[in-house]
């Protein structure tokens, strides 16, 4: 352990994550190794929950098709911007950071991968939300596990608590403002070629009158 201080973040969010990161290291091994893997696989959980999300919106009519193609490309533009936010505001991890801590993570994450806002965190923001839009009745399950796959990036310690609140913030007002707005031209796109498809047919119902 080195011993140092943790500086280069907001007072109030320095003082939390030590007492997250403490609290941490004094669970017992089986929690701190289901912390450890859960950082990870939560993303895929919310993954799996949008694809259950989304899948019954395809065959529902344009509207319910749009949204289901927009909101994934807000994730990602969610995603975007925050490793924009990152470039700009270069953040250094709380675990490069000099201290007298024990993190759970393995390894912290190499120099230039910077700490605000989290990644994770905004991808499990937008992930929720998009679920939400979807399915209000995934989202019962989605958001306390978004919730959570924030809290775990400091539990572990790659990430101070204002960095996993930005990102969760972020990523939720991203496709709660864009995804809506994304999926009207989509709509309109869905609808317009569907008239066209059903065109022909009711051309050749006429000729055969």
């Amino acid at each position: 352990m080195i011993e140092g201080d943790l500086s280069d973040a907001p007072q109030f969010s320095v003082d939390l994550y030590r007492d997250i990161v403490e609290f941490a290291d004094g669970t017992p091994d089986s929690v701190q190794w289901f912390a450890a893997h859960f950082t990870e696989w939560s993303i895929i959980l919310l993954g799996l929950l949008f694809v259950a999300a989304a899948l019954p919106k395809l065959g529902a009519g344009p509207r319910n098709l749009a949204l289901a193609l927009a909101a994934p490309v807000t994730v990602v533009l969610a995603y975007g911007g925050s490793e924009l936010i990152k470039s700009v505001v270069d953040q250094d991890r709380p675990c490069r950071v000099p201290s007298d801590l024990v993190i759970l993570a393995e390894q912290c994450p190499p120099v230039g991968d910077w700490s605000f806002p989290s990644n994770h965190s905004t991808i499990a923001g937008a992930l929720a939300v998009a679920i939400l839009l979807l399915s209000p009745r995934l989202a019962w399950y989605a958001i306390p596990v978004a919730a959570l796959a924030a809290f775990s990036r400091t539990f572990v310690g790659v990430h101070y608590p204002h960095d996993v609140i930005a990102g969760l913030l972020f990523g939720a007002l991203v496709v709660a403002v864009f995804a809506p707005l994304l999926a009207r031209p989509i709509a309109k796109l869905l609808l317009r070629r569907e008239r066209r498809a059903e065109r022909p047919v009711a051309d050749a119902t006429t000729r055969s009158r």
